[in-house]
């Protein structure tokens, strides 16, 4: 197998399931296998752990919201850990495709959480607030000009955290998603766009120099930036 260049961000490739007429039965597979590569690979049961639940209260209501969620998964998952842990938790999840709202609600779990079809600007200038702003592979998806933006918007949505959980370029982590994914997902875009979100993923050095002051960026493994943002007392 050879890689690509990975000493450059490819700005330019473009996910298959971004493209408006993508193949309806490879992009619902898409979101069914959503949950085995993030319970797989987005290390979000250790950021609950540390960064979510030590906000969460069993007497105080709390409320998160997930930017960008696509098929809803992790606004389940979250929400499920929450109630689990006998906190009150009430999860709203976002994406400007409808495709993806669609699904989410159609696969909607009992935990009340709610979908919309609407961006973080537009929630924005609603008026709204949550007390927890998430969000999942939202940051390889944009350039660098749109990333201080989402940083601006959750920043103002949020109460108490934001938390953007993304990829980290790395030469490693494509040659074990290549590898490792080939036998599996071969009808949906996940390995495809799988690779390209990696070749698209910024560094963390990268990050850290477009966050504004209060930002960090954290590193997690396997190769996984987390950029946190938490509102001073």
């Amino acid at each position: 197998m050879r890689l690509p260049d990975l000493r450059r961000r490819a700005h330019e490739a473009r996910e298959l399931m971004d493209h408006a007429l993508c193949d309806e039965q490879a992009l619902h597979n898409t979101y069914a296998q959503f949950p085995i590569v993030n319970t797989l690979v987005s290390c979000w049961r250790r950021v609950y752990l540390e960064e979510v639940r030590p906000l969460l209260s069993a007497s105080v209501p709390r409320s998160l919201l997930d930017i960008g969620c696509g098929g809803g998964d992790l606004a389940v998952q979250l929400a499920r850990w929450a109630n689990r842990d006998g906190f009150r938790l009430h999860v709203t999840g976002i994406d400007t495709d409808p495709r993806a709202i669609a699904f989410a609600r159609l696969h909607a779990s009992a935990f009340g959480v709610q979908y919309r079809c609407v961006s973080s600007a537009r929630l924005l200038s609603e008026g709204e607030r949550f007390d927890v702003v998430i969000s999942n592979h939202v940051l390889h998806h944009l350039s660098t000009e749109e990333v201080p933006a989402l940083l601006r918007e959750s920043a103002a949505l949020a109460r108490l955290k934001v938390l953007h959980n993304d990829i980290e370029r790395h030469a490693l982590a494509y040659a074990f998603f290549a590898v490792f994914t080939w036998p599996f997902f071969r009808r949906s875009f996940i390995r495809a766009d799988g690779l390209t979100s990696i070749r698209r993923s910024y560094t963390r050095s990268e990050l850290q120099r477009m966050v504004p002051p209060g930002w960090r960026a954290r590193r997690l493994f396997p190769f996984r930036n987390l950029l946190v943002y938490a509102r001073p007392d």
